[in-house]
C-alpha cells in the first residue's frame, strides 16, 4: 500500500519540489540585492521573505525554461517598489547629476559582502560603494549578477536607454574614482 501511495504523488508537486529548490538557490544574489536596495538587514530579511512567498504563491506563472533568477528579481524589485510607495514614500527623480552628489545610506554588511570584500581589491570595492545608488545597482545587476539589459530594464521598471545609461555612468565614476585614488597613490591607474 505505500508502493501504492508514492507512485500517487502527481507530477506537478516534483515540478512544484524542484521549483521551490532552484528559487531557494538564488537566496544570497536576492538578499544581497535587498540589502543594497534597504541599507537595513531586517528590511532585506523581509523583503526577500516577501519575494519568496509571493514567487511560491504564484509559481504556477512562472514559464519553465524562462530565466528564473531575473523573474524573482523582478518580483523583489516590485515588492519593495509596493513597499515604498505603501509607506508614502514615493520615487523622487533627480537629475543624474544631483544623484552623484546625493548622500549615501550607511551600508551594512552581509556574510555576502564581507566575502566579497576579502575578493575585490580594496580601492574597486571603495570606489564602487561611493557610487550613487542608482549606478551601483545598475552596475551590480549587470557585471556582478550578470543580467541582461533587458532583464535589468524589466527589473527596475525603467527603459533598456536607461539601464544602458546608468551602466555607462557607473562604469565612468568606477574608472575616474580608481584613477583619482591611483594617482593620489603615485601608482597611476590600474
Amino acid at each position: 500500500m505505500a508502493r501504492r501511495r508514492r507512485q500517487d504523488i502527481p507530477a506537478a508537486s516534483a515540478r512544484s519540489s524542484a521549483f521551490e529548490t532552484d528559487a531557494l538557490s538564488h537566496l544570497t544574489a536576492l538578499y544581497s540585492t535587498a540589502l543594497r536596495l534597504t541599507a537595513n538587514r531586517a528590511d532585506a530579511e523581509d523583503l526577500v521573505q516577501e519575494t519568496y512567498l509571493k514567487a511560491f504563491r504564484s509559481a504556477g506563472q512562472f514559464e519553465p525554461g524562462t530565466n528564473l533568477k531575473a523573474w524573482l528579481f523582478t518580483i523583489l524589485h516590485n515588492t519593495f517598489l509596493n513597499t515604498r510607495r505603501h509607506f508614502g514614500r514615493e520615487s523622487i527623480t533627480l537629475e543624474p547629476d544631483e544623484l552623484e552628489r546625493a548622500p549615501q545610506p550607511e551600508a551594512v554588511e552581509s556574510p555576502e559582502q564581507i566575502l566579497l570584500h576579502k575578493t575585490l581589491d580594496a580601492d574597486l570595492q571603495a570606489a564602487l560603494d561611493s557610487l550613487p545608488a542608482v549606478f551601483r545597482e545598475a552596475v551590480w545587476l549587470r557585471d556582478v549578477e550578470d543580467f541582461s539589459y533587458a532583464e535589468i530594464a524589466a527589473m527596475l521598471r525603467v527603459p533598456v536607454g536607461t539601464v544602458m545609461s546608468r551602466i555607462s555612468r557607473g562604469r565612468r565614476l568606477l574608472y575616474e574614482r580608481l584613477t583619482a585614488r591611483a594617482a593620489i597613490e603615485g601608482a597611476g591607474p590600474r
